[in-house]
């Protein structure tokens, strides 16, 4: 019998199903329209007789077609949990798909870089830098170091059930090791980003830094990005003692570790090996000083 994390992992990829066959429905019925319209202002020029006089037929057909939309937003009840903060959706189109963007976490830790992979997450960079510049992340807690060897932040509610007022699918959750490929790499090494959702594939703000190598035999965490610096940082978090949360599991930082600002720089299409530093203009949130 499948298990509810199954089940929950099907019906949202259905729904994300739904979601890209309507978007591409959509997509046609525009190319379709667009191709009516060229027509009948081709034959008007014709007959006209005034069609290069005008220079109709000198622009790029290209140039006119509306953009694809790149990301799906699916809006959150936030009367239904109040641990969900409203700051808006980003943009569904014209997102960048290529490169990387920095994204830089200020804590009283110390400070994080990461980088953002545009190509394989690019709707989960979109979030962040959405949430980022309405200061969404800024004074929020760390909330919990997980069994799993990661620090998980991003919900200002610090009870895990925190985000913005809408979610999106998984991106880029790492394929299942060969069966006997002992020689494999971690699905998840140490210093990877990765989106998690209270649910599965329901992603809003929450991530997760991990401090050491994850191996599951069923992935399901979407990876973002990786730390380029400041690794020690997440390191020396992760070895906080820890004590109860309110659900009576003992992964709460017994020293609070707060995200004092979290800004993302632009985009680029040059990724810096890890360990370089990465120095990008981050366009910091309105409160970050």
């Amino acid at each position: 019998m499948a298990s509810s994390r199954d089940r929950q992992r099907k019906l949202a990829r259905a729904k994300l199903d739904r979601q890209q066959a309507r978007r591409a429905a959509a997509l046609r019925r525009r190319r379709q329209i667009q191709a009516g319209v060229g027509a009948a202002l081709t034959l008007v020029l014709i007959v006209a007789g005034s069609a290069w006089a005008l220079g109709a037929f000198d622009s790029d057909p290209e140039e006119q077609t509306a953009s694809a939309d790149v990301c799906a937003w699916t809006p959150q009840d936030g009367a239904g949990n109040t641990n969900l903060k409203d700051v808006g959706t980003p943009a569904t189109a014209g997102l960048p798909t290529e490169g990387t963007r920095s994204m830089t976490v200020t804590t009283g830790q110390g400070t994080v870089t990461a980088e953002l992979d545009l190509t394989a997450a690019p709707c989960a960079a979109a979030s962040i830098e959405h949430l980022a510049s309405r200061s969404f992340y800024d004074n929020t807690p760390c909330h919990e170091i997980t069994t799993e060897g990661a620090v998980r932040c991003g919900d200002p509610s610090g009870t895990g059930l925190g985000g913005p007022t809408y979610s999106f699918y998984n991106e880029n959750v790492p394929e299942p090791a060969p069966s006997g490929a002992a020689d494999a790499p971690p699905a998840y090494p140490k210093g990877t980003v990765a989106m998690v959702g209270s649910a599965p594939g329901a992603n809003g703000s929450q991530f997760l830094i991990f401090f050491k190598d994850f191996d599951p035999a069923e992935p399901a965490y979407p990876v973002i990005g990786r730390v380029t610096e400041g690794l020690d940082v997440v390191e020396k978090v992760g070895a906080l003692p820890t004590v109860e949360n309110e659900a009576g599991e003992k992964v709460k930082p017994k020293t609070d570790v707060v995200i004092q600002s979290l800004t993302v720089g632009q985009p680029t299409t040059t990724a810096p090996p890890i360990g370089d530093a990465v120095s990008p203009t981050p366009s910091a949130s309105p409160s970050a000083g």
